[in-house]
């Protein structure tokens, strides 16, 4: 009998072990916003501007700077808005590019970390304003 005590206690420990949660998909939290373009001439005069139909918005679980993968992506709804549900607690890094004249690649990296700190929160980043 106390034999099979010996093997049960490690058959739990790595149970209670697995039942972490972690950044990503399963909780009842959002994250959520707006792209708003902006359209500069040659000059950088402001031409035009509106919200982003289809404009790509990317998700890190965890908001590890080294990190250069993202985890998941949406695109954008007719007007401009995105949002990211299902996630548990924790921090997550939001990304999306915008237009840079002046960049070798002709494109910059926005960047917006966030914690969720409760279950069925909804952090909203607000109108974002991208260069476009």
């Amino acid at each position: 009998m106390r034999r099979y005590f010996y093997l049960a206690l490690p058959l739990m420990a790595l149970a209670l072990a697995s039942c972490t949660k972690y950044e990503g998909p399963g909780g009842s939290s959002s994250i959520v916003g707006k792209i708003h373009h902006m359209v500069y001439d040659g000059a950088n005069n402001l031409i035009n501007e509106y919200d982003a139909p289809k404009h790509d918005v990317y998700i890190i679980y965890g908001n590890n700077a080294a990190d250069t993968y993202f985890d998941d992506d949406i695109e954008t709804s007719f007007d401009g808005t995105f949002r990211f549900d299902n996630l548990e607690k924790g921090n997550y890094r939001i990304f999306t590019y915008e237009k840079c004249p002046t960049c070798p690649s002709g494109d910059s990296t926005l960047f917006f970390d966030v914690e969720i700190t409760e279950k069925r929160q909804e952090i909203d980043l607000g109108t974002i304003s991208v260069r476009d």
